[in-house]
């Protein structure tokens, strides 16, 4: 079968040029590349949200769908004054954890790994500074009776010995 190497940003895709022959047989399916269980640890977080902080108030909206054949989970945030931000998730096999790549319209990069403990999603990661100051950053999230998700990000400028709480929310189902 012809195939053409395409080349853009760095990545290579296939693309089929000539279609199977007349009377050929397909090949069989194996099974999709993210089905195992850890791919699914992060599902409970899949849907479209209500955010609000712990104190009821209104915070934004969010939708984290599951793309990509089921291997990456992908988040739009849109917070209540206009912030917006987006993430990339994905179980990564080859390391045994997650990992999440967070971008926003204020320039942040986050980029965050762990896995689950506990019933827990936990990442973490660190970010610095204009100046080159580091700070440990780490997101929990926590499926809850109801349904509904808590995520705390808390942040740490003393290497982890004390953190301060950047967002405490509730996710609700719409």
């Amino acid at each position: 079968m012809a195939r053409l190497a395409l080349v853009c940003g760095g990545f290579t895709a296939l693309a089929l040029l000539a279609p199977p022959a007349a009377g050929s047989q397909t090949e069989p399916q194996s099974p999709a590349a993210c089905a195992s269980a850890e791919h699914r640890q992060f599902d409970f977080w899949i849907g479209e949200w209500d955010v609000r902080r712990v104190d009821g108030q209104r915070a934004g909206r969010n939708s984290i769908t599951r793309e990509h054949g089921g291997c990456v989970l992908h988040e739009h945030y849109i917070a209540v004054g206009g912030y917006t931000g987006s993430s990339l998730n994905i179980y990564d096999a080859s390391r045994k954890r997650w990992h999440q790549t967070w971008v926003d319209n204020a320039g942040l990069l986050l980029e965050l790994n762990g896995g689950l403990r506990n019933g827990r999603m936990i990442l973490t990661g660190e970010t610095a500074d204009v100046h080159g100051k580091t700070r440990a950053e780490r997101v929990t999230w926590t499926p809850r009776p109801d349904g509904s998700v808590r995520q705390l990000w808390e942040q740490s400028t003393d290497g982890g010995a004390s953190w301060t709480v950047a967002f405490d929310g509730i996710y609700s189902r719409r």
